[in-house]
């Protein structure tokens, strides 16, 4: 891995450090995005059952689960911008394979290279925390969070326009290669406008504070992290459920193609972003992150079941609007309650950490939601991911008085 010194020394415009990654995570998640809901109609264009469909989604966040703590290790050592350049460009790569894909297998080899990956979110939040202070730190976490709700919010209805309304005759070569193009340009921006927020000098003296704690043992000691992690997974789990199930199910249900897919989804980005990027930072300062954590966790499990019991496409969507909600509240507030725990020498560490609990549940939610679909009903995994996530409110106090009784130790 090269030095971030090491890397081309150009002046760049400017362009404030948040601003710029901004950009950046909304140009790199787009990529992303378009392709969610593309992915289980390709494996049904090339003969996957539902019960294969979702872990094809799964494979990606298993590879993503092993390199997240590997990736966040390496920023801590080599800098913030190294990761982000390589990242992107193996997630270029896999947009490419995918672009190219005619089986159930290249369509495996490209979501798992993707997943490998993936180090740009743990990256991406630890360069926010590396430039936040603690009186800003949720407001940083909600400006990132909404640029990955902007790729999120654009992404699916950029994929779903792109491929076309109707299995038969979509398109999926397109979606792939814009895909890759914005790979590239996410990679360009960083190399050319992105500063290093993690330097030379300043992991020189972060070494000489005394030796990091790295990997899993950052879980026995931080305690209030754990307890975080835990509620993440639970959180994530059911996010990634309705991510892997819900354009089955709205195919099966409603006859809904990528185009109608990627609409609804739309709908629960915006209200995501609309809540990241202008009420949170309203309501942080009034109610704090631990409060917002929590009615996050309580308005996506409504929102969820809400999904699982409509009646009707217009009531579907309402509830998609109330996990836009709780998404909203809870993303940027976990992540800001996450980053309290790290000091400087493990920043990158913590937030790989935190990440892997997002990547844990979205390889278990893919794998059980398509046995669930098949056993139970195409409602089922909607209501068991709902039940399991609640169990989240109760990991956010616990952490709360873990972080308080570590403070008063």
């Amino acid at each position: 891995m090269q030095d971030a010194s090491a890397l081309p020394v150009i002046s760049p415009p400017p362009l404030k450090p948040l601003v710029a990654l901004f950009v950046v995570c909304v140009i790199d998640v787009l990529g992303f995005g378009i392709l969610i809901p593309l992915i289980p109609y390709m494996a049904t264009n090339f003969g996957a059952s539902p019960a294969l469909i979702t872990p094809i989604l799964g494979t990606y966040s298993l590879c993503q689960l092993i390199a997240a703590p590997i990736w966040g290790r390496l920023s801590d050592r080599f800098g913030r911008r190294p990761i982000l350049i390589t990242s992107m460009a193996g997630a270029g790569t896999s947009y490419l394979i995918l672009a190219g894909a005619h089986s159930v297998t290249t369509l495996l080899v490209a979501r798992a290279l993707a997943g490998f990956m993936a180090g740009n979110l743990s990256a991406a939040l630890a360069y926010a925390s590396d430039i936040s202070t603690p009186q800003n730190r949720a407001r940083t976490m909600g400006t990132v969070g909404a640029a990955i709700g902007v790729g999120f919010m654009l992404g699916p209805a950029i994929g779903g326009a792109l491929a076309g309304e109707h299995l038969a005759t979509a398109n999926f070569l397109r979606p792939a290669l814009l895909s890759a193009s914005l790979s590239v340009l996410a990679m360009l921006l960083v190399v050319f406008v992105l500063r290093e927020s993690h330097t030379a000098a300043h992991r020189q003296a972060q070494h000489a504070a005394g030796p990091r704690i790295a990997g899993l043992a950052l879980l026995r000691t931080l305690p209030a992290l754990r307890a975080l992690a835990l509620g993440n997974l639970l959180v994530t789990f059911s996010q990634s459920t309705l991510d892997s199930s819900f354009a089955i199910w709205a195919m099966n249900r409603y006859g809904l193609g990528p185009r109608s897919v990627g609409l609804a989804l739309f709908a629960l980005a915006i209200v995501a972003v609309l809540v990241q990027g202008g009420l949170l930072r309203v309501l942080a300062p009034r109610f704090g992150e631990y409060r917002l954590a929590l009615a996050g966790v309580l308005g996506y499990c409504a929102g969820l079941a809400g999904v699982a019991l409509a009646q009707d496409l217009p009531w579907v969507i309402a509830a998609l609007v109330v996990c836009g909600l709780g998404a909203g509240l809870y993303g940027p507030s976990g992540s800001a309650l996450a980053s309290r725990e790290a000091s400087e020498q493990n920043r990158g560490a913590v937030m790989g950490i935190y990440q892997s609990s997002t990547s844990m549940a979205r390889v278990l939610a893919p794998f059980l939601a398509g046995t669930i679909y098949l056993r139970f009903g195409p409602n089922a995994p909607f209501l068991v991911a709902a039940l399991i996530t609640m169990q989240a409110f109760w990991c956010i106090l616990a952490a709360r008085r873990l972080h308080l009784r570590q403070g008063q130790s």
